[in-house]
């Protein structure tokens, strides 16, 4: 596991995660390497639709489909800064490409382009992120703490938050109501 490269993964919580932020949470891995992890939790919305956000940073949001989305709890690092997952790539200043479908945009310019209808087809907008320092990650994932899968953007753009977890488990052929919260060594 050492050189072991988890973007573009789903990080699926286990049962005995005692951590508040991640305790039945699905995480969208941005960015893996030797540096650390980045990812994005994207199936916890919070009581903030993205009319109310893009009213508070001072957007105009025209596109009535995004008007009653939910923003989303990214993770517990920098809440009060915005992270748009979102789907094509497009050209946005500071973008991350996860990878040729998918990408991660830290800039203002989406949001504004988003507001006017003119941004990417599907988008999450996330406050805060997941992170993890160099090994942290892997650690975590040898305690049984997360189970890995090759992530599905269907299954964050197509779904309804509650019933991502479920499908990344699913992916993975596991029945979660399966699972154990003692960990099993051979």
């Amino acid at each position: 596991m050492e050189n072991a490269n988890f973007t573009d993964h789903f990080l699926i919580a286990m049962p005995n995660m005692t951590d508040p932020n991640f305790a039945g949470a699905l995480t969208y891995i941005c960015d893996h390497n030797a540096d650390g992890a980045l990812g994005v939790v994207v199936n916890r919305p919070i009581e903030l639709s993205l009319d109310k956000l893009f009213e508070q940073i001072g957007i105009t949001l025209e596109d009535e489909r995004l008007k009653n989305l939910p923003a989303y709890f990214g993770g517990p690092v920098q809440v009060e800064r915005g992270f748009v997952l979102h789907r094509p790539l497009g050209h946005w200043n500071s973008t991350l490409s996860v990878n040729d479908r998918v990408g991660l945009t830290t800039s203002k310019d989406i949001l504004e382009a988003a507001g006017h209808g003119d941004g990417p087809e599907e988008i999450i907008v996330a406050l805060g992120y997941a992170g993890w320092g160099p090994g942290q990650l892997e650690s975590e994932i040898k305690q049984n703490a997360w189970l890995t899968v090759p992530a599905d953007p269907a299954l964050i753009f197509d779904l309804p938050p509650e019933e991502r977890f479920f499908a990344a488990m699913q992916l993975l052929g596991i029945d979660p109501s399966m699972l154990s919260e003692e960990a099993g060594h051979a």
